[in-house]
């Protein structure tokens, strides 16, 4: 029996060092190599189990203030995410949510925030500062494979594994975004992101041809990921209209959105009527009563 513990505990350690990604495997080989953040291990830093959200229900003030950042890894990002890279792929989730009526305000988060502390306390420490509703986390993971053997990305995302297989000289990155209630920490929208670039042996061997093939790879996933995210945040607007699992309060001044925008184009053909009516017909009424009151008038220059 004490023979039959120790392999099953080594397998049983395996697996739970596995959890977040096998970025490892056959770094002895020299296979692959790529970077990586993992949101379950941002959010659940210690092996913490996620709580049962089904009996839930987030509160939404709307508009929402939203904060969008990415889930920081501790690794050397110079090859493929530099800060520039970033900022331009948080403006394309930004847009996202940009022409959502229901959404007021979107907030990049710098990240030094978000490297600062870990856990849903360190998404507590932020949304105090920026006074978000939801938040938004984007998760990656890029490997690039440099030999003949073949493998697979295990990606734990928040709501399971994600499996993506590579072979020689392939460039695989996933990225995924996982919005959140900040005050629940309830799980509201996700959606995923893929992209395979199949590399030439020359371009692997060359730093710099890599290094842009890695963000064009990176870019493409980000764009994949927000067309399903635009579909997810459609499905999300009907949710909270018709969804009793989400209660939806109005800030003053807000009434849904359709509602809001009737009345502004009410208001600007209105302001259009008047303008043109002022215009066109009151310098006329004007100038004939102008010129009647010089013709009775004893004193012409009057």
């Amino acid at each position: 029996m004490q023979l039959l513990r120790t392999p099953i505990l080594i397998v049983s350690i395996s697996l739970l060092t596995g959890c977040s990604t096998l970025m490892q495997q056959f770094t002895d080989q020299g296979s692959r190599r790529g970077i990586s953040s993992s949101l379950v291990e941002y959010l659940y830093p210690r092996g913490e189990t996620p709580p049962n959200f089904e009996k839930t229900i987030p509160r939404l003030n709307l508009p929402l203030r939203v904060g969008i950042a990415f889930v920081p890894s501790y690794a050397d990002e110079s090859i493929a995410l530099n800060a520039t890279h970033k900022s331009s792929l948080l403006n394309k989730v930004k847009a996202s949510f940009s022409n959502k009526h229901y959404v007021h305000e979107i907030i990049i988060i710098p990240e030094t925030y978000m490297r600062s502390s870990s856990g849903f306390d360190s998404v507590d420490q932020i949304t105090r500062i920026y006074a978000l509703d939801i938040i938004a986390l984007i998760s990656y993971d890029q490997v690039v494979y440099t030999d003949d053997m073949r493998s697979a990305i295990l990606y734990w995302t928040i709501v399971g594994a994600y499996f993506i297989n590579g072979s020689k000289n392939d460039i695989n990155t996933f990225v995924d975004v996982a919005v959140f209630d900040t005050k629940s920490h309830k799980l509201l929208v996700r959606a995923p992101g893929t992209d395979k670039i199949i590399a030439k042996s020359t371009l692997i061997n060359s730093a710099e041809k890599l290094r842009l093939a890695r963000q064009n790879s990176f870019t493409n996933a980000i764009d994949n990921m927000t067309l399903n995210l635009n579909d997810e945040l459609t499905k999300f607007k009907e949710r909270i209209q018709e969804d009793q699992s989400i209660e939806i309060v109005h800030r003053a001044g807000y009434s849904g959105g359709g509602g809001s925008l009737s009345w502004i184009i009410v208001i600007l053909l209105f302001s259009l009527f008047v303008k043109y009516y002022l215009k066109n017909y009151s310098k006329k009424n004007l100038s004939k009563r102008i010129s009647r009151y010089w013709r009775y008038s004893p004193d012409p220059r009057f």
